[in-house]
């Protein structure tokens, strides 16, 4: 058998709980405006830079090697998706609700894309080749559930709840709230269930400075001068789905075949 049954505990879960934010933030969110009588123009202009940090987060993702196991990244992302979740329930039904939930879409989309990076490479880390094949399938349809879900039932119970209430803003606020809540037990869960991998360690913290310096450099002009001091430490090194500035694995264990796995 190409998995362990523990397996099934934690990849479903963690492929559901990448997708949903993505499409409360992108989808979800345009559907609350147009309901709330935002203008079309303000829609458009606010929301379609909501999807910036998916676009940037290469830039931020050594960092996330750096500091902490992904595993750590992982729940406390979704707690912190929770706790944004929950901020948009709560503002909601404020007198400027426009201004606040989108602040609290904005750090919902930064801590969603924060939770791909740690996630994407944790699961190079946990599994190997045999089970990254055997999960292909599980991963794209848990994804497709959460889709479902965001575009579909989410947004039906925002409706059901505005017929029985008679409020826009309480029915937006519930329905913010239950995904609130779903996230906070995501984040427990997997706090609990995540495997160890003994490749998913904290790279070398020292290495942060080094970071900022050479992406410093690059804006400056001076890239390849920089990339060529700091490269043979921290890049050419560095396993795929292994920390920045860590040791790679030797290539006879079996961490070290799951780490180079594409």
């Amino acid at each position: 058998m190409p998995y362990c049954m523990s397996d099934m505990n934690w990849i479903p879960t963690l492929y559901f709980a990448q997708a949903l934010p993505f499409v409360v933030v992108m989808t979800v969110s345009v559907v609350m405006y147009k309901t709330l009588g935002i203008s079309n123009t303000d829609i458009a202009l606010y929301t379609s830079w909501l999807y910036l940090p998916w676009v940037i987060k290469p830039l931020w993702s050594p960092i996330v090697d750096l500091l902490g196991t992904r595993r750590r990244w992982i729940w406390a992302m979704q707690l912190l998706i929770g706790g944004g979740l929950a901020g948009v329930a709560m503002s909601a039904q404020l007198p400027d609700a426009f201004r606040w939930t989108l602040a609290f879409f904005w750090l919902l989309a930064f801590n969603s894309a924060t939770h791909d990076i740690a996630a994407d490479g944790f699961y190079l880390l946990g599994t190997n080749e045999e089970q990254q094949a055997f999960f292909v399938g599980v991963r794209t349809m848990f994804y497709r559930i959460a889709t479902i879900f965001g575009q579909g039932l989410l947004v039906m119970l925002a409706g059901v709840l505005q017929t029985r209430t008679g409020s826009l803003h309480t029915a937006w606020s519930i329905a913010m709230g239950t995904v609130a809540a779903l996230f906070i037990v995501f984040g427990l869960w997997h706090r609990f269930v995540l495997p160890r991998p003994a490749a998913d360690r904290p790279g070398d913290v020292h290495e942060v400075p080094r970071f900022v310096c050479c992406c410093s450099c690059c804006s400056t002009g001076s890239a390849r001068r920089s990339w060529s001091r700091w490269s043979p430490r921290s890049c050419s090194t560095r396993a795929p789905g292994a920390a920045w500035g860590s040791r790679p694995p030797s290539s006879a264990s079996p961490t070290a075949r799951s780490a180079s796995s594409p």
